[in-house]
């Protein structure tokens, strides 16, 4: 491989350190690099869903099998609407059926949906087996294949039931981007735009002004992936398990994810985070949380990604549904304020004041 078609990036964390590889022609060559990953693995099983399977579960499989490595696959339902229990029990069936034990290891080919629940069956077959990550959407290569999160829906809330494992390596082949949607290209702009309001000025100013394109040159995707991963990364070394700063992730979600439990899960996560981030910053400014002009700068540079700024979604629903956050405790709620571009910080508040913030951040309708 051309030396300067990948990027490592090392992650640190109290339960586990892994490499994460942003690069090209990574699905073709991941069976090598597995193996000196899980280097005591007896047997894989790739977990891919029906969008992604037909484009490269087959050279996945072929390349682990040339590694050495015996390796199954399952193929799930693609869609947010399937990260449920029921699916989560079939990928464990196959994983039992294959006859995995504690030395194999689960490939996640997919995107955040597959990524959740292949790495929550890892955390929960025989108490814990080795996870790699594949993500190959814009979205789980930026935010959900780093940082040990796993998890699946319940029917009253998203992410509800989940575990943290640490992956044991993370590819992210920027070639897979090429086969994605505009659409779903676009959702990984969502969670790009946050880790910039989080975390680089520099970054958001050259999004708003030249916003990321799917026909980008791999150099450029490989560059805005890295950055963004490097962001997510020094976050979750400082705070593994979100006792504190891990917390400013959440960025946009409580809100966003509200939005999306409210659309059953139709609108893609990136969009509703990104007008949860909208939102969020509408209400904080008007309460003189955030800096002034923040919401405008942050709506100028959503919307260059084509992301929404607003929902249609009633308030009362949107507030229905954010109280059942996980993030909530009792009486309040934590939800993470931006203060500037380049710096946020968790604020406890109440239910009513989640109210007054869902009112003003989600009336704008235009």
């Amino acid at each position: 491989m051309n030396p300067t078609s990948s990027k490592l990036i090392h992650v640190d964390t109290a339960s586990g350190s892994y490499d994460v590889v942003v690069g090209t022609d990574l699905v073709s060559s991941c069976g090598e690099r597995i193996r000196a990953a899980v280097p005591k693995a007896d047997a894989a099983i790739v977990v891919s869903d029906t969008n992604v399977a037909p484009h490269y579960l087959s050279t996945t499989v072929a390349s682990i099998v040339d590694a050495g490595l015996p390796c199954s696959a399952f193929v799930v339902p693609a869609g947010e609407t399937n990260k449920n229990l029921g699916t989560y029990g079939q990928i464990l069936q196959a994983m039992a059926e294959a006859s995995l034990t504690r030395d194999s290891v689960v490939v996640a080919l997919g995107g955040g949906v597959v990524g959740d629940m292949a790495g929550f069956a890892a955390a929960t077959y025989m108490r814990g087996i080795r996870v790699v990550q594949m993500p190959t959407t814009l979205l789980s290569m930026v935010d959900s294949s780093v940082g040990g999160k796993t998890a699946i829906d319940l029917a009253v809330g998203k992410n509800l039931v989940g575990a943290f494992l640490q992956p044991s390596l993370v590819l992210a082949d920027v070639c897979t981007l090429a086969t994605l949607e505009a659409e779903v290209f676009a959702d990984g702009m969502g969670e790009v735009v946050k880790h910039t309001v989080l975390a680089s000025p520099a970054l958001f100013d050259e999004l708003t002004e030249r916003p990321v394109s799917q026909d980008a040159s791999n150099e450029h995707l490989i560059d805005v992936v890295s950055q963004n991963i490097e962001i997510k990364r020094d976050v979750v070394s400082a705070d593994e398990r979100e006792h504190g700063l891990r917390q400013t992730l959440n960025l946009g979600h409580t809100l966003g994810h509200a939005i999306e439990a409210a659309n059953g899960y139709t609108l893609g996560h990136g969009h509703c985070v990104a007008a949860g981030l909208c939102c969020i910053a509408r209400a904080t400014e008007e309460l003189g949380w955030s800096e002034p002009g923040l919401a405008r700068q942050i709506e100028r540079c959503t919307a260059a990604q084509d992301l929404p700024t607003t929902t249609d979604i009633s308030l009362d629903e949107i507030y229905r549904q954010a109280t059942h956050d996980k993030k909530r405790h009792g009486s309040t709620i934590n939800v993470v304020v931006p203060v500037c571009i380049g710096a946020a910080r968790i604020q406890t508040i109440t239910l009513d004041e989640m109210r007054t913030l869902v009112e003003l951040g989600c009336s704008a309708r235009g």
